[in-house]
């Protein structure tokens, strides 16, 4: 989120972290009080549990496995700009920009909605949220939402949490009305930042960037159950994305000045581990059979392929020429992975096969996070497409 400065620390940082032991510490939990939201007009999807040792959390999100809303969606990338506050829109198929729209003045994320129906730009700057129709690819009217910089969506779709980082707090919001039902402060997660759910939907984890650490949030109640330091606290830019492994058994967090990946067991109790994967280590995708994890390490222009349930790093791809891979997503068919270029005013295009560069598209200053719609699925969690 914040700039080049201090780097070099990660390659002596990854180095001590592999040498110490893993580490939590709970703080005390933050109130909250939930208020009483509308029933869903979405049917609750049921969970998808793990079936055995290589169960697939994602199984319904395969190559091409798309919902309905999804398959009515023009296939369209949105990138968002946190300098201009625009969005330009990209035709996957010819890389050309088709459009351009003005927001705001900080654009961080393009987020599909639980029932896929809607994208939301969210503003934090300016406090709104603007909502694109994927069928056209064209924009709405504004919507208020208090300091977007992410947005998630509980998995029985029936609240919207805002990501306020700026207030360190979680603002929750009936998804179709957006009136305000509850906030949750977090003032022990500086930061806080990207977000993924347990295999039943009932814990979310919340990752503090400037804090070093992540906040377990109790998603009926809408408490914090428990903050859980990183081994090593790194608090200019910590903790980054975070995704659930496969089989459900862990949590990767991408920790970008540690240069690797923490491993968080997946009860969210205690970090297990450490990965090396490259300096600037910041966004978390999955191929779509999910056998592999695609790590950006935004700072050495790389992306490196680890396998999904082990962990274990496969291989690197290199951007010719480096660059600074940010957010994004694959294509609904999974065979190239769409990158923000977030210090080079440029969306990557790779090959899944091979990690080839398969186009290189100038945009404007500052794109973030970066969304390729459709996505398979049945439904989204939500930040630049998380789907189950």
């Amino acid at each position: 989120m914040v700039g080049r400065a201090g780097w070099f620390r990660n390659t002596v940082a990854a180095v001590l972290v592999l040498a110490m032991p893993a580490a939590c510490t709970s703080g005390p939990a933050a109130p909250g009080t939930p208020a009483t939201a509308p029933p869903s007009s979405q049917a609750s999807p049921s969970p998808t549990a793990p079936p055995g040792p290589r169960g697939n959390l994602y199984a319904e999100a395969g190559a091409d496995m798309l919902a309905d809303p999804a398959k009515a969606a023009k296939p369209l990338v949105y990138v968002p700009h946190t300098h201009s506050g625009d969005v330009w829109v990209i035709d996957p198929v010819t890389f050309a920009v088709v459009g351009r729209y003005p927001v705001g003045k900080e654009i961080q994320h393009v987020v599909p909605a639980f029932d896929m129906n809607t994208l939301y730009a969210t503003d934090d700057l300016t406090n709104q949220v603007l909502p694109f129709d994927p069928r056209t690819g064209l924009p709405g009217k504004l919507i208020p939402v208090t300091d977007p910089y992410n947005m998630y969506f509980t998995m029985d779709g029936q609240y919207a949490i805002s990501v306020a980082e700026a207030r360190r707090e979680l603002v929750w919001y009936d998804p179709h009305t957006w009136a305000q039902r509850d906030v949750t402060p977090v003032p022990d997660c500086g930061g806080v930042d990207h977000a993924d759910f347990s295999p039943d939907g009932r814990t979310a984890v919340f990752t503090c960037e400037f804090g070093g650490r992540v906040a377990v949030i109790d998603i009926p109640s809408h408490h914090v159950l428990r903050i859980i330091n990183m081994p090593i606290r790194h608090t200019h830019m910590g903790p980054q994305d975070i995704r659930l492994a496969p089989d459900g058994s862990v949590y990767y967090i991408a920790d970008s000045d540690a240069g690797g990946l923490w491993v968080l067991d997946g009860t969210a109790n205690a970090v297990l581990r450490f990965i090396p994967t490259g300096l600037g280590a910041h966004g978390l995708y999955l191929s779509r059979d999910a056998q592999q994890l695609y790590v950006t390490n935004r700072l050495e222009g790389s992306v490196s392929v680890l396998d999904a349930y082990t962990g274990q790093v496969l291989t690197k791809w290199r951007i010719p020429g480096g660059g600074s891979p940010d957010m994004g997503n694959l294509t609904a068919d999974g065979t190239q992975l769409w990158l923000s270029g977030r210090y080079d005013q440029v969306v990557y295009v790779l090959s899944t096969k091979d990690g080839s560069l398969l186009k290189k598209i100038p945009v404007g200053n500052g794109p973030h996070g970066l969304c390729v719609w459709p996505q398979p699925g049945r439904y989204s969690l939500g930040h630049t497409g998380i789907t189950r």
